[in-house]
């Protein structure tokens, strides 16, 4: 049983995260804002940690640091991955300068897995599958700022000899994903009988589901021997598009309605090629998906009925 500190723990992933490493037997504890929103824990609230601290102040993380003294550590607190999130200052502050303030509570107490959660737009706009070595190119300030984080991890795992792991997430989904993001609003309106407003139908994805993600976390954990800083393309390796996506939750939750496509605006970092490179999770890993896009779209429907009344 190791001792896990997980940041982001109210979060989308973070709150599937803190279920299953609760369900294979960690002590986990959530470092929390004081302000946090607690809807995606409440099922587990009773069996996690809660450490309140500010991860924008050096010395009131390195203090919960310091009270936690974990063996590992998930960094996945994010803010700008949502069209609504565009406060600058903000999204450096978090993806950036929290990053820093955590790495260096943690390297003085000491740890053995330290996992960062980046992000595909850390590549910016290409036209096919990059690897990690590829040149990153961010297509917005989110991307730039993890971009930013991931080379200070990878700084400080070299330096000092850490085990410091930067998975690059494609788009996850599943459970607890906040509601106002495509798939559950596609679900949602979907278990009504109607399509909800769409952009272009050529905008690609590569969708992977959040209990994947899960399982690349724990591996990339696990994995001491990697390479020191070591970035891992964490998605299904399988581009779909929106027309794509739509037809598949027509077919599987019986919507007669046709599409209405060009209804909903396109987002600035849309494009008609996104789909992950998977080669080096799978070999230094061992890691690659279980579950194919329709067997986790029709979980997440099943998941998303069962919780309709909140």
């Amino acid at each position: 049983m190791k001792r896990v500190l997980l940041t982001g723990g109210t979060g989308f992933v973070g709150a599937n995260l803190a279920r299953r490493l609760l369900t294979v037997g960690h002590d986990v504890y959530l470092l929390v804002r004081p302000s946090f929103n607690p809807w995606r824990i409440e099922e587990i609230r009773g069996s996690v940690r809660l450490v309140e601290a500010n991860l924008f102040d050096a010395a009131d993380t390195a203090r919960a640091v310091a009270e936690v003294q974990p063996d590992w550590i998930f960094h996945l607190a994010a803010h700008g991955a949502y069209s609504w999130q565009n406060d600058i200052e903000r999204i450096f502050q978090t993806n950036l300068l929290a990053t820093v303030n955590l790495l260096e509570a943690c390297r003085k107490t000491g740890f053995e897995s330290f996992i960062h959660t980046g992000s595909s737009s850390e590549y910016g706009f290409k036209a096919h599958s990059p690897d990690e070595q590829e040149w990153v190119d961010p297509n917005s300030p989110y991307a730039a700022a993890k971009a930013s984080a991931t080379q200070i991890c990878r700084l400080l795992a070299r330096s000092a000899d850490l085990h410091i792991v930067t998975l690059r997430l494609y788009s996850a989904f599943g459970p607890y994903e906040d509601p106002d993001r495509l798939v559950p609003t596609l679900i949602r309106e979907g278990l009504l009988g109607r399509l909800p407003p769409l952009a272009d139908p050529r905008t690609a994805r590569d969708f992977i589901h959040v209990d994947d993600v899960c399982a690349a976390c724990l591996a990339a954990a696990s994995s001491p021997a990697i390479e020191r800083g070591s970035v891992f393309n964490i998605g299904s390796g399988i581009q779909t598009t929106l027309a794509e996506l739509a037809e598949l939750a027509r077919r599987l939750m019986g919507i007669s309605q046709e599409p209405v496509w060009g209804s909903y605006d396109n987002r600035t970092w849309d494009t008609p090629v996104w789909v992950c490179n998977r080669t080096r999770a799978k070999d230094h890993l061992r890691w690659q998906p279980t579950l194919t896009l329709e067997q986790g779209l029709a979980a997440t429907i099943e998941w998303q009925k069962s919780h309709a009344n909140g």
